[in-house]
C-alpha cells in the first residue's frame, strides 16, 4: 500500500494528527527532496529521499517518475509506504503522475491520499485575506475544472456547467461527517445538504 500525505505548506507544527501517525508508524517514508525531509524531522529522520527535478523537460520529468515509481514499489509491495507531499498530495503535485506510473508499471500496488493543509489556504493566514464569494486558482494554464461549495441542487449546477463546456461531474455531501456520500454524473441527486462540494471537469 502507498500512501500520499499532505504535509502542509512548511511548517511542522500545521501537519494533521493523521498525517504524523502514519508518517510514524509506516514501514517505510519517502520524501520528495530536502524540504519535505526537514518538514517531517521531528516525527520521523529514517526516510528515503528521492529526486524530483524542477524542469520542464517532459522526458526527464518521465523518466523521473519511473524511476521513482520502481523504487517506491518494493515497500509499498511488503508493506505500508508513506510518500510526503508538501500541501495536498492531489492539488498541483507529483503524486498523481507518480501513481499514474504506478498502475501501469505495478497494478498490484493500491494507493490512497490523506489530505494537507495546502498553499491556498495557508496564504490566506499569512497574508490576512478572509477570502469569501466565487475565486479562481491557476497554475498559469487554462481552466480545466471548478470547485463549487454549498451545492444545494447539485442537478441543475451541473446543467448550468454543461453550458460552460463541462462534462464530468462527482459530488461528494457531508464529507467526513456521518453520512458521507459521493455521486458520479448521472447520479447527482436533485436535492443535498449545505455541506456539498461539486467537481466539475471538461
Amino acid at each position: 500500500m502507498l500512501i500520499g500525505v499532505g504535509i502542509g505548506p512548511g511548517d511542522p507544527e500545521l501537519l494533521t494528527m493523521r498525517a504524523v501517525r502514519l508518517i510514524r508508524e509506516a514501514d517505510a517514508v519517502f520524501v520528495p527532496g530536502s524540504v519535505a525531509k526537514a518538514i517531517i524531522a521531528p516525527y520521523r529522520n529514517d526516510v528515503s529521499v528521492l529526486s524530483f527535478p524542477m524542469t520542464d523537460d517532459e522526458a526527464e520529468i518521465r523518466s523521473c517518475m519511473e524511476e521513482n515509481a520502481d523504487a517506491v514499489a518494493p515497500a509499498a509491495r511488503q508493506g505500508t509506504a508513506v510518500f510526503c507531499i508538501l500541501g495536498d498530495p492531489n492539488f498541483y503535485g507529483t503524486f498523481p503522475r507518480l501513481t499514474t506510473v504506478l498502475k501501469r508499471k505495478h497494478p498490484d500496488i493500491a494507493y490512497a491520499t490523506v489530505p494537507g493543509i495546502s498553499a491556498i489556504t495557508a496564504f490566506a493566514s499569512v497574508a490576512d485575506v478572509a477570502v469569501s464569494g466565487g475565486f479562481a486558482v491557476s497554475d498559469g494554464s487554462g481552466e480545466c475544472a471548478r470547485i463549487v461549495l454549498k451545492v444545494r441542487e447539485p442537478r441543475r449546477v451541473a446543467e448550468d456547467l454543461q453550458a460552460e463546456g463541462f462534462t464530468s461531474f462527482i459530488l461528494v455531501e457531508r464529507m467526513n461527517m456521518e453520512g458521507q456520500r459521493v455521486y458520479r454524473d448521472d447520479e447527482l441527486p436533485l436535492k443535498s445538504s449545505y455541506f456539498s462540494i461539486l467537481y466539475a471537469r471538461r
